[in-house]
């Protein structure tokens, strides 16, 4: 595990993929807004939550998944780190206790992983 910029915890593209192949329990939660979705995604099992309307309302804003368990493993992704980064250290404030930023965004996952998931 790596520690960011931001002092939150990192999981890198490549480590995200063997938990999706193996089956691993964990919530994929994109940060980014729709018109995103369109450019490049992860598919049908991702949680959204952007940023922007995380800003506005706050927990409110949250995929109910999120507020059942506290303690399940969430990989929080944007474009390339950045609000991702942010969103891990709220959630962490907030007292979610095993909460990942993907470093690299989706743009380290598609040119590392599976470019077919597009870049922009």
């Amino acid at each position: 595990m790596v520690m960011n910029p931001y002092g939150v915890p990192e999981i890198d593209v490549m480590r995200v993929a063997e938990m999706k192949d193996a089956g691993e329990p964990f919530i994929l939660l994109d940060v980014r807004e729709p018109m995103e979705l369109q450019r490049a995604n992860l598919g049908d099992t991702v949680l959204l939550a952007p940023l922007s309307r995380l800003a506005r309302e706050q927990e409110a804003a949250l995929p109910s998944e999120l507020n059942e368990n506290k303690e399940q493993k969430i990989v929080v992704f944007c474009h390339h780190g950045m609000r991702s980064a942010q969103v891990t250290a709220w959630l962490q404030q907030n007292g979610w206790t095993n909460v990942f930023n993907m470093s690299g965004g989706i743009d380290a996952y598609a040119r590392q992983v599976d470019i077919s998931i597009g870049v922009y």
